[in-house]
C-alpha cells in the first residue's frame, strides 16, 4: 500500500508517518530528506540538487521529480511508501502517476488533514528552542518550568524565525495556493480521504488506520 499524507505546515503529517513506519512497518519518503540525501551523494542528479540548495533558490519540479523517481525505485520493496512533501502542486502529482504507472505499483490513498489557519498558528507560534541543548518546548502544550528557560540545561529558550506569525502566515498563503489545487485533484480522482486534524494523536491515528484498513 502506497499513500500520500497532506496537510499544513504543523498539521500533524510527520507523527502520523511515524506511527505508520513503527506500527505497519511502511517507509517514508520525505522530499526535504530526499534533496539533501542527494546532494550528499554528488552524483549528477545530486551535483544539480546541490547547485540550487546552496544558491537558496526552489529545486525546479523537474529536478524534484528525478529525485523521487529514483527514490521510488529504490523503495518499491513492498512494504508499503508514505510520500510526505511530494507532490506539492497539480503538475507534479500529474506526473507521479505517470511515474508510478510505468513501475506498474499505484497511490492507494492520499489522506488530508484538515486544520484551521487559526489552529496552525497556535501550534507553531508557540514553539521555543534551546539555544545551546537544542531541546524543543511548547508555551502551551509543553511548557518549561521556569519561563524561557530550558529545563534541562539553564539556558535561554528562543523562537525560530520561521514560528514567527508573519512568517508563519506567509506559509500558509503559499500553501493554500497550491495545496487546495492539489486536494480537488485527487477529489476528483476518488482516492482522498479527509481527516480532522485536531484532537490528541492516538485518535488521528486510529482514523489513519481505519482508512487505511489496517484497524486490528
Amino acid at each position: 500500500m502506497n499513500i500520500i499524507l497532506l496537510g499544513p505546515p504543523g498539521g500533524g503529517k510527520g507523527t502520523q508517518a511515524q506511527f505508520l513506519i513503527e506500527h505497519h512497518g511502511m517507509r517514508q519518503i520525505s522530499t526535504g530528506d530526499l534533496l539533501r540525501a542527494a546532494a550528499k551523494k554528488k552524483s549528477p542528479l545530486g551535483l544539480e540538487v546541490e547547485k540550487y540548495m546552496k544558491a537558496g533558490k526552489l529545486v525546479p519540479d523537474d529536478v524534484i521529480n528525478n529525485v523521487m523517481k529514483e527514490a521510488l525505485e529504490e523503495g518499491n520493496d513492498g512494504r508499503g511508501l508514505i510520500l510526505d512533501g511530494y507532490p506539492r502542486t497539480v503538475q507534479q502529482a500529474k506526473t507521479l502517476d505517470q511515474m508510478v504507472k510505468l513501475m506498474n505499483v499505484s497511490v492507494d490513498h492520499v489522506i488530508n488533514f484538515n486544520l484551521s489557519d487559526k489552529e496552525v498558528i497556535r501550534r507553531l507560534s508557540g514553539r521555543r528552542q534551546c539555544r545551546e541543548c537544542k531541546v524543543g518546548y511548547h508555551i502551551q502544550f509543553a511548557p518549561p518550568k521556569k519561563e524561557g528557560i530550558c529545563d534541562r540545561c539553564g539556558s535561554e529558550l528562543f523562537q525560530r524565525s520561521d514560528d514567527k506569525i508573519e512568517v508563519i502566515q506567509e506559509r500558509l498563503r503559499v500553501y493554500h495556493e497550491k495545496n487546495d489545487k492539489l486536494v480537488d485533484y485527487y477529489r476528483s480522482s476518488g482516492k482522498l480521504r479527509e481527516i480532522s486534524g485536531e484532537g490528541s494523536t492516538g485518535d488521528i491515528y486510529k482514523k489513519v488506520e481505519g482508512i487505511l484498513g489496517l484497524s486490528q
